[in-house]
């Protein structure tokens, strides 16, 4: 019981810790950098991190763990966090929070179609509560503010792909460690975001920014948010598993909203709560 509630707690405090990266990035990306060139510096300060106390073992026991890890690395880390950061630059932080939040939904469908998970009525009727908490964010930000709804499609595309990286744990967790899956996760993020960038690549213009803001920030997000909070996450997954472990993502719009709009002054309107309102219910009634 007691080992429960450390799991549970370890979930909680990355959930806190990932609401606030949300500002972090768009912190940076206002200093100059690129959402691929955010990614590419997190993961490899998170990776040199990880080398450090998981280093004995370098492959995993076959091609297809292999493959599975490589995968692992493109779901959980450069098609989210570029798809995640591409959409922070053009629509708001709140906004990226709350869809990213719809993240559970998608791991419960993708349960069903790949390992035959059972759903109940309930979790149809979430889904589609929650689906409705998405359109009235999508819509208030292009109609009120103007934003680009392009961005809040991104941040769909992101919780697809969170969806598929917490399925794929469920196998991973079974064969090898929590370190050793984190650093590989690492690597391989680092690995495809780089060759993502060598065929579009962009200019770092890093000159005009803050150079105290984008290093405090890169080492929160690369040390904190990443190395610490993926060990955490990870664990937390192999022992409450995927779908009870992925509830917790509902709690980030909640640190999103407030740190965005204290820290970004970002807007915060009646339609961003009854979204916010939809999304999180939804989202509990669909996992019970």
């Amino acid at each position: 019981m007691k080992k429960i509630v450390i799991y549970n707690a370890m979930a909680f405090m990355t959930i806190v810790v990932w609401g606030v990266t949300f500002v972090s990035t768009k912190v940076l990306i206002s200093n100059g950098l690129s959402p691929v060139e955010i990614f590419i510096i997190r993961f490899a300060v998170a990776y040199i991190c990880t080398l450090l106390f998981s280093h004995k073992r370098l492959w995993a026991v076959s091609w297809r763990d292999e493959a599975m890890l490589s995968l692992a690395g493109i779901t959980g880390g450069s098609l989210y966090f570029i798809a995640e950061n591409s959409a922070l630059s053009i629509t708001f932080a709140s906004n990226v929070s709350l869809i990213i939040c719809s993240a559970p939904i998608f791991t419960m469908i993708l349960g069903k179609v790949l390992f035959r998970d059972s759903i109940k009525l309930t979790a149809w009727i979430g889904s589609i509560i929650a689906f409705g908490g998405v359109c009235v964010v999508v819509l208030n930000g292009s109609i009120n503010y103007g934003i680009n709804p392009l961005g809040d499609f991104l941040t769909l595309l992101a919780a697809l792909s969170w969806a598929g990286y917490c399925l794929l744990l469920r196998g991973l967790n079974e064969k090898y460690s929590n370190l050793f899956i984190t650093r590989k996760v690492f690597a391989y993020g680092v690995i495809t975001a780089t060759l993502f960038y060598v065929i579009s690549p962009t200019h770092i213009q890093m000159g005009g920014g803050d150079m105290k803001s984008i290093i405090c920030n890169l080492i929160f997000l690369g040390v904190g948010a990443s190395f610490m909070c993926y060990l955490m996450w990870n664990m937390a997954v192999k022992h409450l598993g995927a779908e009870k472990t992925s509830n917790y993502i509902y709690f980030v719009p909640l640190v999103t909203i407030l740190a965005s709009t204290l820290i970004l002054g970002e807007p915060f309107s009646i339609e961003t709560v009854m979204g916010a309102i939809l999304i999180i219910g939804g989202v509990v009634l669909s996992t019970k």
